[in-house]
């Protein structure tokens, strides 16, 4: 744990040691989940409801879905950058260490700066849920901790399952990130104004449904338009389990595939 404190630390440090660059890029990094709010406000403005939801409760969904992923890119999603370690030969390094691999690539790129768009999507996700009409109970409270939590273990794992691909593909990023950002896009609408095989996909297959929409729900109390039942938004958050473990499951498989450049 000293080895990967001191890896930290090191990031903090180069990281801040042009401050006038660092406040830049912490400042300008909000944006992108700036603009993924403020689409929902677009497309009210052409319409009340999406989904079966209005405006506030469509924000509970958005700021959830805002909260998890950015947190999760913060602190995993670095590990895309491994398409470059595996192609320089740079993984190598990292193997040669008395470290696992996996921590070692997240603390050694660690995006400190991106911790403003974890910031502003947790202030969305607060004030959505105090503006929209949720009647608070000790289990409501508790899912509205734990829901959030459950999107960046989700998050995280699919950060790691699309990196992995690079252990047999070494150009795989834009592959990648039709799961990574397409996943934070689909998330942040009700999965209801989806339809077809896309739906059946992205929310049911790859368990996209029960980052936000559902969890949000069962906080709202609102019944599911396409009819799963009501405790489904209360066992949301576990679809981390499943992720977590196939995210192990192939890490170590490539691993065991990866073989060095020679160079």
């Amino acid at each position: 744990m000293r080895a990967y404190w001191a890896l930290l630390r090191g990031q903090a440090r180069s990281q801040t040691s042009y401050r006038l660059s660092f406040a830049i890029d912490f400042v300008s990094n909000v944006w992108a989940t700036v603009l993924d709010v403020f689409t929902v406000f677009v497309l009210f403005g052409v319409t009340r409801s999406l989904g079966g939801l209005d405006l506030r409760e469509a924000l509970v969904v958005t700021g959830m879905s805002a909260c998890a992923f950015a947190t999760g890119d913060m602190l995993v999603g670095n590990i895309e950058r491994i398409t470059l370690y595996v192609r320089t030969g740079r993984f190598d390094a990292v193997l040669v260490r008395p470290l696992r691999a996996l921590p070692q690539l997240v603390l050694l790129d660690l995006p400190l700066h991106k911790l403003s768009r974890a910031a502003f999507g947790t202030t969305v996700y607060l004030v959505a849920l105090g503006a929209a009409d949720v009647a608070w109970t000790p289990s409501r409270v508790l899912l509205a901790v734990v829901a959030p939590v459950g999107g960046v273990v989700f998050f995280g794992a699919v950060f790691v399952i699309t990196a992995s691909v690079a252990f047999w593909w070494t150009e795989s990023g834009e592959f990648g990130n039709a799961f990574t950002y397409g996943g934070r896009d689909f998330t942040s609408y009700p999965i209801s104004v989806y339809s077809g095989w896309f739906r059946n996909a992205f929310a049911y297959g790859l368990g996209f449904a029960f980052v936000s929409y559902y969890p949000a729900l069962a906080l709202l109390g609102k019944p599911d338009p396409i009819g799963l039942p009501g405790w489904v938004g209360w066992l949301a958050p576990l679809v981390a389990l499943p992720a977590t473990a196939a995210a192990a499951l192939i890490w170590r498989a490539g691993l065991r595939r990866y073989t060095s450049t020679g160079s």
